[in-house]
């Protein structure tokens, strides 16, 4: 309980230190910049018709640690079905594993500090909130893949490996709406008064990788600063199939949408 409340202290102090980042003027046209834009979200749209193996890392810096907080996820989803079954860990903290089952807009929680041990907490999942700079509700995948969807002053940065084969890399920035979309009232007023402050948009990149069969197979949205705010998701084994199961109702504890049922 004492590292979870660490790790909320660090992922807070994001809310308060990140701008800057890597140069975003790619000096390409405003006709390019729209076409890298389509291709991007005809990517994601093509990804977002089928189920894949989800592979997340989400990497927390902040100012005054050097320790770095990095959340991993993987499972199978079925973004056409809305379906999928997640495992979620807090590296070297010696937590147990999180698992999320997604059956359509409910979302199954077991292994949280919100129930019992054997017990899966339900909750709405188009009502989930996130109190985390760059990670979705309850780890969403599909709720990543339309924040970048919405990338703007779309470039071109050329081809690289992904998954062992080649993709196009595309970056481009999200907007603060697009950034702070579904977060609470409180960690959102903390980004909104650092924005006062700054009197800067503190950029969010998008970057989403686009392979030779115009799928989305990599998807990240990051912010570097004195601190480091860092999601990455790749996706693979297209077509793979997906088993997930709402678990009997005796087990089951509904929780708000709001509440915290996730291990940190």
């Amino acid at each position: 309980m004492r590292r979870a409340r660490l790790v909320s202290a660090a992922v807070l102090l994001l809310c308060t230190a990140c701008s800057g980042g890597a140069d975003g003027d790619s000096g390409e046209s405003t006709e390019k910049a729209a076409h890298h834009g389509a291709a991007v979200r005809a990517a994601i749209e093509r990804t977002s018709a089928d189920s894949v193996r989800v592979d997340e890392k989400i990497e927390l810096k902040s100012a005054d640690s050097p320790a770095t907080y990095v959340f991993a996820i993987a499972g199978a989803f079925d973004l056409a079905g809305d379906r999928g079954r997640l495992t979620v860990e807090l590296e070297d903290s010696g937590m147990d594993p999180v698992e999320e089952v997604f059956v359509g807009d409910t979302v199954y929680v077991r292994g949280s500090r919100a129930v019992g041990e054997d017990t899966w907490a339900s909750a709405v999942r188009s009502e989930a909130l996130t109190r985390y700079f760059l990670r979705a509700p309850l780890n969403d995948p599909e709720h990543l893949l339309r924040q970048v969807k919405a990338m703007r002053q779309v470039s071109n940065e050329g081809e690289e490996q992904v998954n062992g084969a080649p993709a196009v890399h595309y970056r481009g920035t999200i907007d603060h709406a697009t950034a702070t979309l579904r977060m609470t009232t409180e960690t959102r007023q903390g980004l909104d008064d650092v924005r006062e402050k700054l009197g800067d948009d503190m950029p969010v990149y998008a970057d989403v990788w686009v392979d030779d069969k115009g799928r989305a197979v990599q998807v990240r949205l990051s912010c570097f600063g004195a601190v480091k705010a860092m999601t990455t998701m790749t996706l693979s084994d297209f077509g793979t199939p997906v088993k997930a199961k709402a678990p009997s109702d005796g087990q089951v504890v509904p929780v708000t949408a709001g509440e915290d049922v996730l291990l940190a």
